[in-house]
C-alpha cells in the first residue's frame, strides 16, 4: 500500500473511457487528491464581473486515476479519509440560477472566509463547517458525461454525506474505473438551492479498493450511522422512487430479505431524502440507519480494506 499526491493540474470537465489517465494507482493505494473550486478559481471578488467567467470550465475534477485490477462489474469503494479545506470560498447566485433563478433580478457572488472550523457567512453569523465532495465518480461505459452532471456513475451528485470517514461505493464501467473528483464544499445544505454550496479548493484524502462478486445498485455510500442508496434522474419524483427501489434491491440481495418486508422496513425505519435539485439531472438518497442493516446480515467487513 503506497500513498501519492494528485495536484490540481490534472482536471477533466466529464467523465469518459477516453479519459488519459493522471496516475496509476494498486488496489488499496492512497492518494491525496489536490482540488480546484467548482469555479476554477476564477472568481477572487465579490465586485468582480460575473459574466467574465469562462462557462466551459465549471465542475472540473482531478483526475482521473486508473486502479489497477479494476475491471468492468467490479464495484470501487473510495475511503474518503479527510477533508483539508483552502482559507476563502465563494457563492454566486443569479436569474436563471437556482431556484430562485426567476425571482432575481441579478448575479451575486460573496467571499466567505473559512477559519477555525467555522465559515464566515457575514459579521453577524458563522456556520460550522461541514467538508463534502460535489463531484466523484468513474468513468461511464460509453460517451461522456460533464462533470456538472450526476448519473449512475456518481458525477455532481451533490451529496453532502460524502464526507470524511464515508465509504462511496460506486461501479467500474471500464478497465481501470478511471476516478476523478472535484467540487468541494466547506458546507452545503440539502437541496443546494442557490445551485452552488460553500464553492473551495481542497485537499482529499482517500484510499481506494475494489470489491468483486458484488452487484449492488451503486452508487451507494456507508459511513458510521446509515447505508445509503444515490439516485439521479431527471425529475425528483423519479430519482427519489429510484433510491428507494434501489435500496429494497440491495436487502434484497444482500441480506436475503422479501421485497415486501425489506419495503415495510423502509417505511418504518428508513428515510428519504433531497441531495439537490438545481443540476441537470436531480439527486436523491434513501438512508438506513447502518445498525439495521447489519442485524439483517449487512457486513461492514466487506468494504473495508
Amino acid at each position: 500500500m503506497t500513498s501519492t499526491v494528485l495536484s490540481n493540474q490534472h482536471i477533466v470537465y466529464a467523465m469518459s473511457p477516453d479519459n488519459q489517465p493522471a496516475l496509476r494507482v494498486e488496489d488499496g493505494d492512497i492518494v491525496e487528491i489536490h482540488t480546484c473550486d467548482c469555479f476554477e478559481g476564477q472568481i477572487e471578488s465579490a465586485d468582480q464581473d460575473f459574466g467574465g467567467i469562462d462557462w466551459e470550465r465549471i465542475n472540473p475534477a482531478t483526475g482521473p486515476i486508473y486502479v489497477e485490477g479494476a475491471e468492468p462489474g467490479d464495484l470501487l469503494v473510495v475511503h474518503i479519509q479527510e477533508i483539508q479545506l483552502a482559507d476563502r470560498g465563494v457563492m454566486t447566485t443569479g436569474p436563471n440560477l437556482g431556484v430562485l433563478g426567476d425571482e432575481l433580478e441579478r448575479n451575486s457572488i460573496r467571499m466567505i472566509p473559512v477559519r477555525d472550523g467555522k465559515a464566515i457567512f457575514s459579521d453577524a453569523l458563522e456556520l460550522p463547517i461541514q467538508p463534502m465532495i460535489g463531484v466523484i465518480g468513474t468513468a461511464p461505459a460509453q460517451g461522456s458525461v460533464p462533470c456538472g452532471t450526476p448519473g449512475d456513475h456518481g458525477g455532481n451528485m451533490d451529496c453532502k454525506r460524502i464526507t470524511e470517514g464515508a465509504r462511496l461505493i460506486l461501479p467500474v464501467n471500464v478497465p481501470g474505473a478511471l476516478f476523478s473528483l472535484g467540487d468541494v464544499h466547506a458546507a452545503m445544505g440539502d437541496g443546494e438551492v442557490a445551485v452552488c454550496g460553500i464553492e473551495i479548493a481542497a485537499a482529499v484524502r482517500v484510499q481506494l479498493h475494489l470489491l468483486k462478486g458484488k452487484n449492488w445498485p451503486v452508487p451507494m455510500l456507508v459511513d458510521d450511522h446509515h447505508v445509503i442508496t444515490i439516485a439521479s434522474e431527471k425529475f425528483l419524483d423519479d430519482a427519489a422512487t429510484r433510491a428507494a427501489k434501489n435500496m429494497v434491491h440491495f436487502l434484497e440481495q444482500e441480506c436475503g430479505m422479501d421485497k415486501a418486508e425489506a419495503t415495510f422496513l423502509l417505511s418504518a425505519a428508513g428515510d428519504l431524502r433531497v441531495c439537490q435539485v438545481v443540476d441537470p439531472l436531480k439527486t436523491a438518497r434513501f438512508e438506513l440507519p447502518r445498525w439495521i442493516a447489519e442485524k439483517q446480515g449487512f457486513s461492514f467487513s466487506a468494504i473495508q480494506v
